[in-house]
């Protein structure tokens, strides 16, 4: 499992689920469906930023993680 994220995509994601969290915890967006569903996308996102893998990313063959070049061969 390669990272495909790269480091902006990933502090994005951990600050938004963050906030997330935040909003659920002190009851903001608590006693609704919407509120799971985006505790569930926190989730998601938090566990993405930490471990630099998106599947959906792999799936789409996206990447926002900067590839170091590979050295001219002569």
């Amino acid at each position: 499992m390669k990272n495909n994220l790269g480091t902006a995509d990933r502090v994005i994601r951990i600050v938004i689920a963050a906030i997330i969290i935040i909003l659920y915890a002190t009851c903001v967006i608590c006693n609704s469906i919407w509120g799971i569903i985006l505790l569930v996308i926190g989730g998601i996102f938090l566990v993405t930023g930490i471990i630099g893998f998106c599947p959906l990313y792999h799936l789409l063959k996206i990447s926002t993680n900067k590839k170091t070049k590979e050295p001219e061969q002569k």
